[in-house]
């Protein structure tokens, strides 16, 4: 019997797989490394401040090469966005159960933007993730702000037409928010502040004082702060 020498066999056997499934193991392979760096990133921004945290101690920590690191993101801030892309999707889909047993749009919307303040308040940290998301992906969270933007529709359908579209209400909710969880990740907001700012919001996309109020007292209980802490874990 002759022996192929092992590099040969390797590669008779690579020429054998089908090239539609090469590409398959290429980009799953790719995916792996990829959750690895963001899984790395999360894990620092958890230890220490994220401000601190360069692109050499994400790639130590991922073990990986800085050149593997560029493959995946072109900087600190991509691989930051991604991170933040994560903490928001795991959260609102903590919220769903809650925001789906909700039929009135106003008390949704004041139920979603209520949990993540107080997310924010309790993952100071996480707060300030979410936030820095916004610089490098204005519309990171896709999926929170097709939520958000589906009852902002059915919100404004409930209102006189102020001529102000769902559109420009989306925009309006996010940027108050972003700009909320920054300040309380900086620690120059806390929990004192918090009913004063989903009446802001509320009244920002045409309620009235008085019925900001109405839906304020009648917010069910937010997802609880173990929760969210699992949630953010995973």
């Amino acid at each position: 019997m002759t022996y192929l020498p092992r590099q040969f066999q390797v590669v008779c056997t690579m020429a054998k797989i089908n090239p539609t499934r090469r590409a398959e193991i290429g980009r799953e392979k790719r995916a792996r490394t990829r959750e690895q760096l963001v899984a790395a990133a999360n894990s620092l921004f958890a230890r220490q401040a994220v401000e601190s945290v360069t692109v050499d101690d994400v790639i130590k920590e991922a073990g990986v090469a800085k050149g593997t690191f560029y493959v995946h993101f072109d900087s600190l801030e991509a691989v930051t966005a991604a991170v933040g892309e994560e903490l928001v999707q795991s959260f609102d889909e903590l919220l769903q159960p809650g925001r789906g047993s909700l039929a009135e749009p106003a008390l949704k919307i004041a139920f979603g933007c209520c949990s993540f303040i107080d997310k924010a308040l309790n993952d100071p940290r996480w707060a300030s993730v979410v936030a820095r998301l916004a610089a490098t992906a204005p519309k990171g969270g896709e999926i929170a702000r097709r939520r958000l933007y589906e009852d902002l529709q059915q919100f404004s359908k409930a209102l006189p037409d102020d001529g102000v579209s769902a559109e420009l209400k989306l925009e309006i909710v996010v940027g108050i928010m972003l700009q909320i969880l920054r300040a309380i990740g900086e620690g120059r907001l806390s929990s004192i502040d918090r009913d004063a700012t989903i009446s802001a919001i509320l009244r920002a996309i045409g309620l009235h004082a008085q019925e900001a109020k109405s839906v304020l007292v009648r917010l069910p209980a937010a997802p609880t702060l173990e929760e969210s802490s699992r949630s953010s874990a995973k």
